[in-house]
């Protein structure tokens, strides 16, 4: 009758001691991460954005980190490539993620079969930034608003052009052909830079692009820009309305970067990137200098990320279907 209850103190003695040892290897592992260099792919070219971010990342996270991050470019199908590369290599760390809201949410939702899943392949460690896309026209078009642009598009069915660049272009340009009732015929091209030159060229008519890719062209004069599609003006061009102020509420589309490790990785490694990845952000010298790109900061939590991807795949379902765009 004495052998149970001592028992059950010992069983309970075992566990509390293999909890706090649990604990203290995790405290550990936090402390001592990262003990070597931290490569980041970033599936896609060098240039944009991406580049704007790596340069952060490369500088002022790796000295909060204290070891060096090397930036590797491995782009290839639209970022899986190098989404690929990241979910296949060891969960440890040291290989992570700057991908964009094409491999998060887009791809998910274009690809009959993707090599990976944005929600099980990867452990999600932050958003790092959200830029608006900029609607711009070769200044020979006759449209000064978007309402002119809907209009000429009405009158001529299927006779204007965009440069495509990409399905993270390709669903927000169908999406917006769907809420407006028109129909624009994408010209694909193998990036922004040759869909850039087209329009500047008067090859196409129409440019969708990240403003900060984009702007420029616009302040030269080489381009109009007619809208913005995220649901706030943006800082860059305080003066360019909204899509959804000019007649098409509820309309926003943006390009969005994250952070993930592949599928695995210890958690006190991901609090750890998550912490110092939330510190750099929320710095006054790092908004601004993002904010003069046109890109807002935007840090998160893990789980905040997981319910952002979710909800965009879902959306960019239902406009892939209605606009019968799939990929195999």
């Amino acid at each position: 009758m004495t052998r149970k209850p001592l028992n059950l103190a010992l069983a309970c003695a075992a566990a509390f001691a293999s909890v706090t040892l649990a604990i203290g290897a995790s405290d550990a592992l936090a402390q001592a991460y990262p003990s070597r260099p931290v490569r980041v792919i970033v599936p896609n070219p060098p240039g944009g954005s991406a580049d704007v971010l790596s340069r952060l990342l490369s500088t002022r996270l790796a000295q909060d980190l204290g070891q060096p991050i090397i930036i590797e470019n491995r782009a290839g199908a639209n970022g899986i490539v190098g989404t690929e590369a990241v979910v296949k290599s060891p969960a440890d760390g040291y290989t992570l993620l700057l991908g964009s809201s094409s491999q998060y949410s887009v791809n998910p939702a274009l690809y009959a079969k993707l090599p990976y899943d944005p929600l099980k392949s990867l452990a999600l460690i932050s958003q790092i930034s959200e830029q608006p896309l900029i609607i711009t026209v070769n200044p020979k078009v006759p449209a000064n608003t978007l309402q002119d642009l809907v209009r000429l598009a009405k009158s001529q069915p299927g006779k204007l052009n965009y440069g495509g660049t990409g399905p993270a272009v390709t669903l927000p340009v169908e999406y917006f052909n769907a809420v407006a009732g028109i129909k624009v015929q994408e010209v694909p091209y193998r990036g922004g830079g040759p869909a850039t030159a087209a329009a500047l060229g008067g090859e196409i008519e129409i440019l969708w692009a990240t403003i900060v890719s984009i702007y420029p062209q616009v302040q030269a004069g080489k381009l109009r820009a007619l809208a913005v599609t995220s649901e706030r003006r943006a800082s860059l061009a305080p003066d360019l309305p909204t899509v959804a102020e000019q007649g098409y509420p509820g309309y926003e589309a943006t390009v969005w970067h994250a952070i993930a490790a592949p599928a695995g990785t210890p958690k006190p490694v991901i609090d750890r990137l998550n912490a110092e990845i939330h510190k750099l952000l929320t710095s006054p010298d790092v908004k601004e200098l993002l904010g003069k790109q046109g890109v807002e900061a935007v840090p998160s939590t893990p789980a905040k990320l997981e319910e952002r991807i979710r909800t965009e795949i879902v959306r960019w379902q239902k406009v892939a279907r209605e606009a019968n765009i799939k990929v195999e």
